[in-house]
């Protein structure tokens, strides 16, 4: 379970998150969306440490973890994967190796372990045939799959997508998709941070709508479908952003 009480962050002179509230149930597909600039990656960065709120609380199954030390945050780090929506694979090393690093660096276990583990995920993710082919050598899908496949080699109880589908051509979205709703059946926790129509529809289970810096909607997809929300319409819409 994942939740947030009142967190607060400004940058500057812009109050980004003025009071958020959210709970994400245990073992299911919550999605984040909002119109760009929302606060919804700035939201999410906060739960592994990568960003500190001003004020307010984030809680890991249970226990609050705002006010833990870098030290104490690489413990959480361990139990959440985070996948950015640049794939971040290392030039000089193949697919098995960026998994396996990964593996043998968060783990602490001998490299020959961390192949093993990493070649059981990239099997189980259906990558196999590109364990020996370079990031410059793969397409925009099968980079984005590498790195899910990076996170999920951590045995992760949780996993954050940063815009997992952005710059993905329909098929390989999809793709995403599929792999999302796959992991939903091992009982991991995904927080997807999206402006994916399709995918918001198709795979969340709840949607939070982030606007002015808090939780303007809360609901299931089909809820949100047929909401008279001006602000709900606009962004189902795909209309431009902008005064409502």
């Amino acid at each position: 379970m994942i939740e947030f009480r009142g967190l607060k962050k400004r940058f500057g002179d812009k109050q980004v998150l003025a009071g958020v509230d959210l709970l994400i149930p245990q073992g299911s597909v919550a999605f984040i969306i909002g119109i760009s600039g929302a606060g919804k990656s700035v939201l999410m960065k906060h739960l592994v440490g990568l960003i500190r709120a001003d004020e307010g609380q984030i809680l890991f199954e249970g226990t609050d973890v705002s006010g833990y030390s870098e030290a104490q945050f690489y413990e959480v780090r361990r139990r959440v994967s985070f996948v950015f929506q640049h794939s971040t694979l290392l030039d000089g090393l193949d697919v098995l190796d960026n998994v396996a690093l990964a593996v043998e660096h968060r783990r602490g276990i001998s490299l020959a372990a961390a192949r093993a583990r990493a070649s059981t995920e990239l099997a189980r993710l259906h990558l196999e045939p590109w364990a020996h082919r370079f990031p410059a050598e793969l397409g925009a899908g099968l980079k984005k799959r590498a790195a899910i496949a990076r996170a999920l080699a951590l045995e992760p109880e949780a996993v954050i997508y940063d815009e997992p589908t952005t710059g993905l051509d329909p098929v390989n979205a999809r793709r995403v998709d599929h792999l999302i709703g796959e992991l939903k059946q091992r009982g991991i926790t995904q927080v997807v941070v999206s402006h994916d129509l399709r995918s918001i529809m198709e795979v969340a289970d709840r949607v939070a709508m982030i606007h002015e810096g808090k939780v303007a909607a809360l609901g299931t997809p089909a809820e949100l479908a047929i909401s008279r929300d001006p602000v709900i319409r606009q962004f189902l819409s795909g209309a431009p952003e902008g005064p409502i």
